[in-house]
Order: structure tokens, then C-alpha cells, then sequence
């Protein structure tokens, strides 16, 4: 098959596309045709080498969290697909994404939504499923909670303003470049704050929910804009900021979780039916042939991209 990866760490550069093995789905696993991909921040972090204590130092590596395409294989224990069933979903691990073909587990794959495209549908597991665990899970949002999405234009933070309002919240305050806020304030956001101009840490005990979809504020820092009993959720802080802020937490009343996005299935079919509904709809910023990754991690590394970044798959 046809994939990007790469044989060492480094800059965008060091991405290849050519021949790799197709893989084997084992027991549990369907293989997938993939038709569209996405890059997210995760796949160039893991690129340059920045989580190589998870990553390791085997290659080739194919980078990629998102897949949608039609099942090409299921494995001997897999009842709930056949071939030719358009899917989507991601695969164990950090990789394998940005190919032709993908193994993804079973129990964690979903039928795409009937009217969503394969780009739609490639902008949609990793961002989404982060979202709706880090509010619901993570932040425990009760209806009529204040809640604040710093990084509410990016691949994350677009799924939790729309995520935020499904689950209830009385209002959603999206952070953003003022470039992005008429996107943010049609995704559902009832305020939208410009970050090169106004300071949402400075707005004392507003919020019940903070969610940094970006990491780049801190628990320490955005703390006194938490109401007691308040809630800071963040997937990748600082090393230094994380620990400080875990050791404060456990003595406050307003407290920090931290978390990784768990791949379920079931969290995904409910992404689906909110889909399927139109009470949401994924952003797409660019697309780009798999050919021409490289340029779409350039572009990721670069920031300020409202939405996601899809690849498309001949």
C-alpha cells in the first residue's frame, strides 16, 4: 500500500510517501480502505520526536489518529461489520492513520453518519471524542454551567463550543483570534473573547468549566477565574505547569484534571447520532492529497487553523 511515514525523528521534511506492508487485521480488528485522514497536533509531536518515551524508537512509523473509508476485512470475532461498510474511527496507538489501508479495534469503529463526506467524516473522531470526554468525563458539566473553550477555533475546540451547548451549558464563552470569532459565535458560543486583546484569566470567579483544548494557559494562572467548586480540564499542559498545578489542586476547592482521550466506540456512535441530527458539524480549515503531507504539517505547526486539517486518499 501507498503511506506516509517516516524512519527518524524530525521536521516535516523527514516524511516520505511510497510502499509500506498493508496490514493484517488480527481477531478483534477490521482493516480499512481509508478514502480520508486528518493531521493533528499529536501526529507532528509525535513526528519531531517530543513523545518518543511513548513512541519508541522502532521504524518506519505512519503517522495519523483519523480514519474514514469503507471496510475492506474484518477479523474472525468482528460480527457488528462487513466489507464495504463505511466507517470511521481510530486506531490503537498514535499512528497509522495517513495510508490507504488501517487497522482500527472493532469495539471502537462507528458507521459514518449518512450525511457526512469521507473528508467530514476524517475531521471528526480524535477532536470530537477529546471534546465530549474532557467536558462530560473529565469536567463533569452540569447544565447551566458557565463554561470557557480556550482554543475555541482549533480541531478540538470547535467540537467542544458545539459539544458545551449539547450537554447543556447555560453559557459557553469561546477564546480565539478575532480572525476566527464569527466561526465561534456560529458553532454556538454565546460569548467569544479576542486572545490577543482580553485576558480571560482576569475574569474572577466567572466560570464553573474552563477547558484549555490547547494548553496554553495553566491551572495556576486560570484559577482565580473559576467559581468553588470550579473545574480546569487540560490534555497536554506544560511538564512544569502540570506538576504545580496538580500539587495545588489537591488543596483547592476548584480542581485540575488532565487526561489523554480514552478510543471508544460508544463515545463515538453518540458523536454520530448528534451528527446524523445536525447538532454538530466539524470544521474543515484545508484539505490536502496524501501525497502532500508534509505541507499539511507545516501548516498545523504553524497555528492559528480554524478546524481540522483532512487529507484526502486516492
Amino acid at each position: 500500500m501507498k503511506a506516509i511515514y517516516f524512519e527518524q525523528y524530525g521536521p516535516a521534511e523527514v516524511l516520505r510517501y511510497g510502499e509500506q506492508p498493508t496490514p493484517t487485521p488480527g481477531a478483534d480488528q477490521i482493516l480499512v480502505r481509508v478514502h480520508a485522514s486528518s493531521v493533528n497536533p499529536v501526529d507532528w509531536k509525535v513526528r519531531a520526536g517530543s513523545l518518543k518515551l511513548v513512541t519508541g524508537g522502532s521504524f518506519p512509523k505512519i503517522p495519523g489518529r483519523d480514519v474514514a473509508g469503507t471496510v475492506a476485512a474484518v477479523g474472525e470475532n468482528v460480527t457488528r461489520f462487513q466489507p464495504g461498510d463505511r466507517v470511521y474511527g481510530m486506531p490503537d496507538g498514535v499512528g497509522g492513520a495517513n495510508a490507504e489501508y488501517a487497522v482500527l479495534p472493532g469495539q471502537a469503529a462507528a458507521f459514518m453518519p449518512e450525511k457526512l463526506s469521507f473528508e467530514q467524516a476524517a475531521a471528526v473522531p480524535l477532536g470530537a471524542i477529546t471534546a465530549l470526554q474532557g467536558l462530560r468525563d473529565k469536567g463533569q458539566l452540569l447544565s447551566g454551567d458557565r463554561v470557557l473553550i480556550n482554543g475555541a477555533s482549533g480541531g478540538v475546540g470547535t467540537f467542544a463550543v458545539q459539544l458545551a451547548k449539547a450537554l447543556g451549558a447555560g453559557e459557553v464563552t469561546g477564546v480565539c483570534s478575532p480572525d476566527n470569532a464569527e466561526l465561534v459565535r456560529s458553532l454556538g458560543a454565546d460569548r467569544v473573547l479576542n486572545h490577543h486583546e482580553q485576558d480571560f484569566t482576569q475574569e474572577i470567579s466567572r466560570y464553573d468549566l474552563i477547558f484549555d483544548a490547547v494548553a496554553k494557559s495553566s491551572y495556576l494562572a486560570s484559577k482565580a477565574a473559576l467559581r468553588r467548586n470550579g473545574r480546569y480540564v487540560t490534555t497536554a499542559p506544560d511538564p512544569k505547569d502540570m506538576a504545580a498545578g496538580v500539587l495545588a489542586s489537591v488543596f483547592s476547592n476548584k480542581k485540575m484534571s488532565l487526561f489523554v482521550a480514552a478510543n471508544r466506540g460508544t463515545d463515538l456512535a453518540l458523536i454520530s447520532a448528534w451528527l446524523q441530527a445536525g447538532a454538530l458539524r466539524p470544521i474543515i480549515a484545508q484539505t490536502f492529497p496524501l501525497p502532500e503531507t508534509a505541507a499539511a504539517h507545516r501548516l498545523s505547526e504553524a497555528g492559528r487553523v480554524a478546524g481540522k486539517i483532512v487529507l484526502t486518499v486516492e
